[in-house]
């Protein structure tokens, strides 16, 4: 029986594969008795960690092993995604942990479940770490890989002594740097330059033999003086002649993964497939079952690049892209949702928003829900940062909503910080009102009731041990935290409520992020005033807050009334398509904003000097658009016995 192309594909890189004994060696011992039950693959991009993944999953495969290989680049980073994507790689409906965890333990002897890519996945390392992995059967074993070493809750934490082990990648021996450039058919003298520019660095080797190989003589030397992923994917996409493939690769480093559809947007004038084909063919870009992924190296490197060189192409790229998954996401299932937060996310460079999601820097402690015997160290930070009144009234929360608490711990499992946070729509009015601040944010909701089913959050108070509500490892960890209960609570999430005392730090960033302070005086509670902010993510929840927050970054109007590009009215979030007509007519006045448009103008520009019917036409298509507008109908009026006139809400 013939091979598919995937499998000679697979077989081919496994087969190619040099160095890494040891690694492969210590993961190995994951499939022995006694082996330990956890271990992180970590190092730089391009260090070639997802190719020791896939050629130890050929070796486990090869010793009976069950081999779970999971990218988290696809999945929603909360507890119903993973166990989502979970139980379809292992065959079975979605179901709870300890069910999935039961369903995985009898799969074989042993079984080892592997996540690649687990920088994206920080937001759930905690459930990961306490819940999850401890559910495992012990034929069960777990393999995480990403950039980002472990966190002090893997190395510090007592339970996990002696069952996880820390696995670094570091540069391929001089050796293996010599056995990698042969196989690329590269000259022993070209080679020696190579490696000493590429310092056993496997993608810059890889990049470095094929510039050696398409140019002789080719500056490798430049590489020393900049980053060397970054020199050579330049030197790469100089080499790339083909128009097709060099603009296909720089749509596909603008966006997290690139598809034929957004190919098709991209690059309006290409035949996306074999746009799609040329850029799946290049060397450092992966096939996933949700488009291509450009190696992440590369794609900062060629978008940097591009960013810098041509900025007017790669705004057009980037606004192209937003406005295709605006269009795509209206009809994705719950299943699929993830993927295109992920894309906006990507797309945005608010570097508030991108480290909250997917922060860069070391974890230097960790959140987990507050225990009873935590009580003291709240207690403490609550009176150390807070005055008498304020540290009650915060306490009040711990006592009667203890749940509602997380804490931040360190590297010794000190309680480094806490927050506390909850939906307001579910507590009792009574409750709310023993508080001034919470008893503010019910008022706010009853004055300003939401739809049914949508839900809200109230970010009660964060402070650290050392510095309070400031910038810290403890609020960074708090803030991320926040980002996965969002995504646990779209599409129903509504709005974000937040308090704080210092406003001149924070009030410039909630201000960009689209928070406003309520419509009342601040709260005094023993001389400290406390500010109340709250974001209305609008009807769409997250993904419509997002998509607002890069449309005003690319410079496009997401709060319009039209949408040109999807010719569709949007209002409140809800979109509505328009008849050809509809659209010409709506069009028309729209960009004559604040003008009288009369009725002679409409029929002669928009029906046609030759249209030979009734004016009456204009006043029916009119009528039909105001209903289509809803609540925002009065914004086509009437200028009697003229025609109308449309004003921008």
């Amino acid at each position: 029986m013939a091979r598919r192309m995937s499998e000679l594909l697979a077989q081919r890189a496994v087969d190619s594969f040099v160095g890494r004994k040891d690694e492969l060696e210590s993961l190995g011992q994951t499939i022995e008795a006694g082996g330990p039950l956890v271990v992180f693959v970590h190092g730089v991009a391009g260090i070639g960690k997802s190719s020791l993944l896939r050629v130890f999953s050929h070796q486990a495969r090869a010793r009976a092993a069950t081999m779970v290989h999971l990218d988290c680049r696809a999945m929603e980073p909360t507890e119903r995604g993973f166990l989502r994507e979970l139980c379809g790689a292992i065959g079975c409906d979605t179901m709870t942990a300890p069910e999935a965890a039961e369903r995985l333990g009898i799969l074989s002897e042993r079984v080892i479940l592997a996540l690649d890519t687990y920088e994206v996945f920080r937001l759930l390392d905690t459930w990961l770490r306490q819940v999850f992995i401890p559910s495992l059967g012990d034929n069960v074993r777990v393999i995480l890989a990403g950039r980002m070493p472990p966190g002090p809750g893997w190395v510090a934490a007592s339970e996990w002594q002696g069952l996880f082990r820390s696995l670094p990648l570091g540069p391929l021996s001089d050796e293996d740097a010599s056995m990698l450039l042969e196989q690329a058919a590269v000259g022993e003298q070209e080679a020696q330059r190579i490696k000493r520019v590429a310092r056993g660095h496997p993608l810059a080797l890889e990049l470095a033999a094929s510039a050696a190989t398409a140019r002789s003589g080719v500056a490798l030397e430049d590489a020393l003086v900049q980053g060397v992923v970054e020199v050579l994917s330049r030197m790469y996409l100089a080499d790339v002649e083909e128009p097709l493939t060099r603009s296909a690769l720089q749509a596909g480093s603008v966006v997290r993964r690139i598809t034929q559809s957004l190919l098709r947007a991209m690059l309006p004038d290409a035949a996306p497939q074999d746009a799609f084909e040329r850029l799946g063919a290049l060397p450092f870009v992966e096939s996933t079952r949700d488009g291509l992924h450009v190696h992440d190296a590369v794609q900062e490197a060629v978008s940097g690049n591009l960013r810098a060189g041509n900025p007017m192409l790669y705004r057009d790229l980037r606004r192209a892209a937003w406005r295709q998954l605006r269009s795509e996401v209206r009809a994705a299932g719950v299943s699929e949702l993830w993927r295109y937060t992920a894309d906006i996310l990507y797309l945005l460079e608010n570097p508030v928003l991108r480290e909250a999601f997917f922060p860069s820097g070391a974890q230097e402690v960790t959140v987990q829900p507050a225990l009873p015997e935590d009580d003291a160290a709240i207690r403490a930070i609550a009176h150390l940062h807070e005055g008498d009144q304020g540290a009650e009234s915060l306490l009040t929360w711990w006592q009667r909503v203890p749940q509602s608490f997380s804490v931040m711990r360190d590297g010794r499992g000190t309680v480094a910080g806490f927050y506390c946070m909850f939906d307001p729509t579910v507590i009792g009015r009574d409750l709310l009102n023993t508080d001034p601040i919470t008893r503010a944010v019910g008022e706010h909701i009853q004055a300003e009731p939401m739809r049914k089913g949508e839900r809200a959050l109230l970010i009660r108070r964060w402070l650290g041990q050392e510095l309070g509500e400031a910038p810290s490892p403890s609020q960074a960890a708090c803030w991320l935290d926040c980002k996965r209960t969002y995504m646990e609570m779209r599409p129903h999430l509504r709005r974000v409520y937040g308090t704080l005392t210092d406003m001149a730090t924070y009030g410039p960033t909630f201000q960009k992020l689209g928070f406003t302070p309520l419509p009342r005086l601040p709260i005094d509670l023993d001389g400290r005033t406390y500010w109340i902010a709250v974001l209305d993510m609008g009807p769409s929840s997250v993904d419509g807050w997002l998509s607002r927050l890069l449309g005003a970054e690319l410079g496009v109007e997401e709060g319009d009334l039209l949408d040109t590009a999807a010719r569709e009215l949007v209002v409140e979030g809800e979109r509505t398509p328009l008849t050809k007509l509809e659209y010409a007519v709506m069009e028309y006045l729209y960009h004559r904003d604040g003008s009288l448009v009369t009725r002679q103008s409409l029929l002669e520009d928009v029906w046609g000097y030759d249209y030979a019917g009734g004016s009456n036409v204009v006043d029916v298509v009119v009528r039909a658009l105001r209903k289509k507008l809803g609540n925002q109908a009065s914004t086509i009026e009437t200028v009697t016995g003229m025609g109308y006139r449309f004003r921008k809400p």
